[in-house]
């Protein structure tokens, strides 16, 4: 890999995110939205070869589907039937891992896709609704892609609504903290996990040109330096090369606000 690549920040983000999935073997990996599920695509074509993905619709898939509109003549290379109740076999036996995109995260890695304000009958903001968040926190892996790193999103309390489960002590239910699996958060600024003492969050590597101040500055509550924390590596060639067959019609570009190019060191 070397930083003479021309590379925007979402492409940045894209890769980080792709190696989430690198050591999981075979599992359904699910992104959802744009960065989420192009880098569901380059992690089976570049980092794992066993994972399982589908069409989005009703089939498991060998190669990743396109983002946008299809040129003429493209058909899916579906290798099988991947229904609801496949689907949910996946879930229920841990062999998911999700990428998702939350509106909130707490120290706690606890999300929320809601609702947002003080009152749950008059909410400020009405959002999706809880969704699978609730199920999936509980079933398997989770991971998040946050493209706007800041204190609306990494809150300094709680989040508004816990929809999805984390590691919080004082909701913890007896016997479930077992099945509570948070691995990576990946922002515009850097990618953290939750393997400090407690499950602590902490910054594992800063984008090219951030500094781990920057990154608590944009954070409402403490975070923790990983003792082997690093820049984030740039993506290849390859990994370029698929991101952007993956995305013809370069939907990307949408992922981070003005699309700009990662700061150079």
């Amino acid at each position: 890999m070397s930083d003479s690549l021309d590379y925007s920040l979402a492409e940045l983000m894209i890769a980080a995110a792709a190696r989430v999935w690198r050591d999981d073997g075979e599992v359904l990996a699910t992104g959802i939205g744009t960065g989420p599920r192009l880098a569901a695509g380059l992690a089976r074509l570049a980092y794992n070869a066993g994972l399982m993905l589908t069409d989005g619709e009703a089939y498991l898939v060998e190669s990743p589907v396109p983002l946008g509109p299809r040129v003429a003549g493209y058909r899916v290379q579906a290798s099988g039937l991947m229904t609801y109740e496949r689907v949910f076999d996946c879930v229920w036996h841990g062999k998911r891992h999700a990428l998702v995109m939350p509106t909130q995260i707490d120290r706690f890695g606890q999300a929320n896709i809601s609702w947002l304000g003080d009152d749950y009958a008059r909410p400020k903001t009405q959002l999706l609704g809880a969704r699978g968040f609730p199920g999936n926190s509980i079933n398997h892996a989770n991971s998040f892609f946050v493209p706007g790193h800041g204190k609306r999103t990494f809150v300094a309390g709680e989040v508004d609504m816990v929809c999805s489960v984390g590691y919080n002590p004082a909701r913890e239910i007896p016997g479930m903290r077992a099945f509570t699996d948070l691995r990576s958060v990946i922002t515009d600024l850097c990618v953290m996990d939750f393997g400090g003492v407690n499950h602590a969050v902490q910054v594992r590597s800063l984008h090219p040109g951030v500094s781990f101040d920057e990154v608590q500055d944009a954070t409402g509550f403490e975070l923790k330096e990983h003792p082997d924390m690093h820049v984030t590596p740039p993506p290849g060639a390859e990994d370029l090369r698929i991101v952007r067959a993956l995305d013809p019609h370069n939907l990307r570009a949408s992922v981070v606000r003005n699309n700009p190019a990662p700061r150079r060191v």
